[in-house]
């Protein structure tokens, strides 16, 4: 690509063919600034600007790529936005794909398409940034550190949609974007949209007693009740992490995913040589749990771990038991993160049933640039109505958290 006319002359912009083509340790400094992983831990160096987010490392988004979970058979065709100094040295980067499709994103635009084609309009291609399969917020202006952050963030946001422009892209679309990002971004004329999310946050609970002693009575008795049903066939919970990871537990957990991959989406997004090479190159930062029964595994989740964070990302199950879902994706997790030093717990997108178990409504944000006007004012419009709409059910479902208020322990 050519360089970008509005970043200053020693600055020039390049779509390149896919994260594996940059250097491993090049993308990590602006990725995860701050941070190194060695010998399955995180070794902080000063302040870093951001936690650890390991969805943005170049071992996770290299391994989709080499195991053909995006690419051109998958309609996600990775084109990392990349800027350039005069000396060569990558200073800037953001994780993109130009798509000819709106799956796997969590952020939905079908409705859009759909108009603009009914209008007459070519949708797609579109270019997206993100990690793919993956609504979790992280860092998507990848600039590292250096007083310069903020110009090369801005020059980003704008490198972004002249690349939009000359792939033939009808907009941009930033999604589960940091709060600083996303001005930045609407400060270049991106659009403004917003949802909801369920997160648990540790309020220095100890331990899982002290958790349930922050809920109402009838919330603590629930959980205990959902936790005691959840065994009751005399399931045993077993944790694997780090360099315990086997081929043996990837294929259990593979054929729960699969399970569930084929009853939710039709197609599964991820295969199996993926499992593999996340195991290989991310153990560190995987931990997997399953429900074992008489020794063999029937339910697992997935769940990557950041500095701060668990991500619980994938669950699946080959036996119906009451309640095990919530045991293994939302208490077992909570029980990882108090174990692990672990102050929230992000255990995937939806699902207002989360509430109910502790964990409450966030706001996640994503940014669009739409380069055709009459389709940009139509979904600035929509978008207007709809952040309304989503702050109002937020306020509502922050009313019905099941958390005590003052002396009221019903």
């Amino acid at each position: 690509m050519s360089a970008d006319p509005s970043a200053p002359s020693d600055l020039v912009l390049k779509a390149a063919g896919g994260v594996s083509s940059v250097d491993r340790d090049v993308w990590n400094a602006l990725a995860n600034p701050g941070w190194t992983r060695k010998g399955g831990a995180l070794v902080q160096d000063g302040t870093p600007p951001h936690a650890y987010d390991p969805f943005v490392d170049h071992d996770f988004l290299s391994a989709l790529e080499e195991t053909g979970c995006v690419g051109p058979e998958a309609g996600w065709y990775p084109r990392p936005l990349l800027i350039e100094d005069a000396d060569g040295v990558i200073r800037a980067a953001a994780p993109s794909y130009l798509k000819t499709h709106s799956r796997g994103e969590y952020v939905f635009d079908y409705g859009w398409a759909d108009a603009f084609e009914r209008a007459g309009g070519t949708y797609y291609p579109k270019l997206q940034v993100s990690v793919p399969f993956t609504p979790v917020t992280g860092p998507r202006l990848l600039v590292g550190r250096g007083e310069d952050a903020e110009t090369l963030k801005a020059h980003l946001g704008e490198g972004l949609a002249a690349f939009a422009a000359q792939a033939d892209a009808s907009s941009v679309h930033a999604t589960f974007l940091f709060e600083e990002d996303w001005t930045d971004l609407l400060d270049r004329g991106y659009l403004a949209r917003t949802d909801v999310q369920f997160h648990w946050i540790d309020r220095n609970y100890g331990d899982f007693d002290g958790f349930l002693a922050a809920l109402s009575s009838r919330k603590r008795k629930q959980i205990r009740r959902e936790r005691r049903d959840a065994l009751a066939a005399g399931l045993e919970i077993e944790w694997v992490t780090g360099a315990d990871l086997t081929e043996a537990h990837w294929d259990d957990f593979f054929a729960f995913y699969m399970d569930t991959g084929a009853r939710k989406w039709g197609q599964p997004y991820l295969n199996r040589a993926f499992f593999s090479a996340l195991g290989e190159k991310m153990a560190d930062r995987v931990a997997l749990v399953f429900a074992r029964h008489e020794g063999h595994a029937i339910a697992g989740a997935l769940n990557l771990i950041g500095s701060e964070t668990l991500y619980g990302r994938y669950w699946g199950c080959l036996e119906d038991h009451p309640f095990l879902h919530f045991e293994i994706c939302y208490y077992q997790a909570i029980d990882f993160a108090l174990a692990h030093g672990l102050t929230r717990v992000e255990a995937g997108a939806q699902g207002e049933h989360k509430l109910a178990r502790g964990y409450e409504p966030h706001i996640t944000r994503s940014a669009h640039f739409i380069l055709h006007p009459g389709l940009r004012r139509a979904i600035a419009d929509y978008l207007e109505r709809e952040r309304q709409a989503i702050s109002a059910e937020r306020e509502f479902l922050l009313e019905h958290a099941p958390y005590k208020r003052g002396g009221d322990d019903r």
